[in-house]
């Protein structure tokens, strides 16, 4: 039986509301866990473009993001360790979002030109924190919706983490437009994010109900914390060989072959530093992985076993990369590509990218949720995959033609109380057409693969599965950043544009590969129950 033709009885009255619930929940979680995202991503960009941050150093700068890739190294801890008082995940919940408005505060008052090193590591630690409520988000979720939930419930966590996007990556683009908005600085924005974060807090404590999952893992603690911590030994080892020995193997593999181009001295040295960065990469994984084996950290190698257990996850794995791989190639860099390439304001930025061009995002995921009620996850995949791909030549049509082939529109000034614009402001019809097929695939193609993500988790280790697959999902756009800068700056916004589009073929080839593997997943898996 395949996943389009998954029949299920039809619910009571009483399992209707049950379920609204469940959905209600899900949009509030995924607000909390869209709004750090800009933080560390477009909004950051922002503040340090207008800072005088230079192209390439914000690229390298999009790295801050890593720990989205690692996460699944420490969320065994949070499958197996229960917080007192409010539960395995709740407890967790209120934790890391109490800690992500501290960090966001600490950040507020740091300047990220004057104190850039202290600047970066805070913006690492806003990540780390967030990628933890994350962990913890993605298995309350997939722990909360049966199969027939998961297209719908897909949806409304996009609406909701865009939302929140809309929020920190768009009103605020608008907060501080010097011309147009309300005189708010970034600064300022940053604290309001981290009073948003200890309202959610509020939220995770009082109204999330309890959840009945499978039993959590029964590892011994103390060789779960032994694991963990050898784990963070490797990691700090190796990126301190990393720093000794990474830098001159990328100088005697590089310099030579730079030496005799057109690129400049300056823009020779980022390559090299990107290659440094790989090198570290390749020294570091590999180590902590061993560390993880050596120290038994029964609860990781017990979880990943257990994935690795299922027909075709390697090649899963190879697809949950290659997916978002073009469209997060194309995005890495949109901030500055709008602003220092095309010449937008702050406020036209935030107004089209940022607010309509998320709404539309929302659009899209719901279409997508509710097209995935009537065509399956595979063909959901395929369909909205294609969709992605072909949104990417309208950036590459933007950066040839430039501003104004198209007539626009001219929005005016408003004062909404939260947000407001003090003057009309004239919006690009280019612009606003790009946008809005870039967010409305963009948003179809999320709520499928979410959707593709929870179906490959087995409930017993919720945390760690999502938490493993979805870094994987993160190495398109945090691991593009870095190499999407200097290619940039090397060969052109045109040339780039055509790239990340043929980045998203691969994808598609697999998808059409993996089918009998994929269309099975909309069955719920077996499970007994007990409470979280």
């Amino acid at each position: 039986m395949t996943e389009a033709t998954v029949k299920h009885p039809p619910l009571t009255a009483a399992q209707k509301l049950a379920a609204l619930h469940r959905l209600a929940v899900v949009v509030v979680l995924g607000f909390a866990s869209g709004l750090p995202l800009a933080l560390t991503g477009q909004a950051m960009q922002a503040w340090l473009t207008v800072s005088g941050v230079d192209l390439a150093t914000i690229g390298f700068l999009s790295a801050v993001g890593l720990p989205y890739t690692f996460k699944f190294l420490w969320a065994p801890l949070m499958d197996r360790f229960e917080l007192p008082w409010l539960g395995r995940r709740r407890g967790w919940l209120v934790l890391t979002q109490l800690g992500l408005a501290g960090a966001l505060l600490a950040l507020s008052v740091t300047s990220p030109t004057a104190a850039t090193r202290s600047f970066a590591l805070l913006a690492v630690l806003v990540a780390f924190v967030s990628a933890s409520q994350d962990i913890v988000v993605d298995a309350y979720r997939t722990d909360l919706l049966p199969a027939r939930e998961r297209g719908l419930g897909s949806s409304l966590y996009v609406l909701g983490y865009r939302l929140a996007m809309i929020i920190s990556g768009g009103i605020a683009f608008i907060w501080v437009d010097p011309a147009q908005g309300g005189g708010w600085t970034w600064p300022e924005v940053y604290r309001f994010m981290a009073g948003l974060m200890v309202v959610a807090a509020i939220f995770s404590a009082t109204l999330l109900p309890r959840l009945k999952v499978e039993a959590r893992p029964t590892s011994v603690a103390r060789r779960d914390l032994l694991g963990f911590a050898a784990v963070v030994a490797a990691v700090v080892v190796g990126f301190l060989l990393s720093e000794r020995i990474g830098p001159p193997i990328a100088q005697a593999v590089l310099g030579p072959l730079l030496a005799g181009g057109s690129l400049s001295a300056d823009l020779q040295g980022k390559w090299i530093k990107l290659l440094a960065l790989v090198i570290g990469l390749v020294i570091t994984i590999p180590l902590a992985a061993w560390a993880a084996k050596a120290a038994k950290f029964e609860t990781l190698l017990g979880g990943l076993g257990s994935y690795f257990s299922q027909r075709g996850a390697g090649a899963f794995l190879a697809l949950i990369i290659l997916y978002k791989l073009g469209d997060a190639f194309a995005g890495s860099l949109m901030t500055p590509f709008l602003l220092k390439s095309m010449l937008y304001t702050q406020a036209e930025v935030g107004v089209v990218n940022k607010v309509i061009g998320l709404w539309l995002t929302i659009g899209g995921a719901l279409l997508g949720g509710a097209l995935m009620l009537k065509i399956g996850l595979w063909r959901a995949l395929l369909l909205f995959g294609i969709l992605q791909m072909a949104s990417n030549i309208g950036f590459w049509w933007l950066a040839v033609s430039g501003k104004g082939v198209i007539p626009g529109l001219t929005l005016p000034a408003f004062d909404w109380g939260f947000v407001q614009l003090q003057q009309p402001t004239p919006v690009d019809g280019g612009l606003l057409l790009v946008i809005a097929a870039e967010n409305l695939s963009g948003g179809m193609g999320t709520a499928a693969f979410v959707a593709f993500l929870m179906s490959l988790c087995n409930h017993r280790f919720t945390a760690t599965h999502y938490a493993f697959l979805s870094a994987f999902a993160s190495v398109g756009r945090v691991w593009v950043g870095p190499l999407a800068g200097v290619l940039a700056e090397s060969i052109g916004w045109p040339t780039f544009f055509v790239i990340s589009t043929v980045m998203a073929l691969p994808a598609l080839l697999m998808l059409v590969w993996l089918r009998s593997a994929i269309e099975p997943l909309e069955a719920d898996r077996d499970a007994a129950a007990s409470d979280d």
